[in-house]
């Protein structure tokens, strides 16, 4: 008998440390300790700097010059706003260097940019919007002027430098696609101007590429 109660008494004190308030006791595991990723929250500006190409046509004037078309040389530059990896919005100028042989052209401009990032580095883009384009004409002994306003287009692609994905979360959806991403890029896109503009029925068309910096 004494036995049986000393039986007993050991298996209520086991089953009280297996049990406690009727309920199974079971150990607390530690808790995986999981690394919170850096948010990047980069601006949606960007800014370029480039070269352009300018071709220009246009009829002979009544000064006597048999000079009809004309291309030069210049720089751009551009900047813009990414409201998402679809639209945004891009204003540009540009210049072609001074000469005295037959034309100089300024533009500046505001487009629409519908865009589309086909990889996480390139995108292109279209440009749909107005701009004032002026071309200085001389022949060496007259000089006359272009000076129009209006709807201009243009189309091109965009590639970018950047690899900061694994940096850490990008605060929006669309940062890190396509021409998006923080950091170094390039561009190169085609620009039309004019089409028989001015007295003289003036054409002009240029490319253009550079360096770009998304902030």
């Amino acid at each position: 008998m004494k036995k049986i109660v000393i039986l007993i008494t050991a298996v209520t004190l086991l089953l009280g440390t297996v049990y406690a308030g009727g309920k199974k006791y079971i150990a607390p595991a530690e808790a995986a300790v999981v690394p919170i990723p850096d948010i990047i929250d980069p601006w949606p500006i960007y800014i370029g700097l480039g070269l352009v190409a300018v071709n220009l046509d246009r009829d002979p004037c009544a000064c006597g010059s048999s000079e009809t078309s004309d291309l030069r040389y210049g720089g751009i530059i551009r900047t813009g706003w990414d409201f998402n990896n679809y639209i945004g919005i891009e204003v540009r100028a540009l210049k072609t260097l001074e000469n005295n042989v037959f034309s100089e052209t300024e533009h500046y401009g505001i487009y629409l940019k519908p865009q589309y990032p086909v990889t996480s580095q390139i995108n292109v883009y279209a440009l749909l919007g107005y701009g004032r384009t002026i071309v200085d004409y001389t022949n060496g002994v007259r000089s006359s002027q272009t000076d129009e306003k209006g709807f201009s287009y243009g189309a091109g692609v965009e590639y970018d430098f950047g690899k900061d994905e694994s940096e850490g979360s990008y605060s929006r959806p669309f940062d890190g696609q396509g021409d998006q991403e923080k950091g170094w890029g390039m561009w190169v896109d085609f620009q039309h101007l004019l089409s028989h503009a001015g007295p003289v029925h003036t054409d002009s068309n240029l490319v253009t590429a550079g360096i770009t910096y998304d902030f």
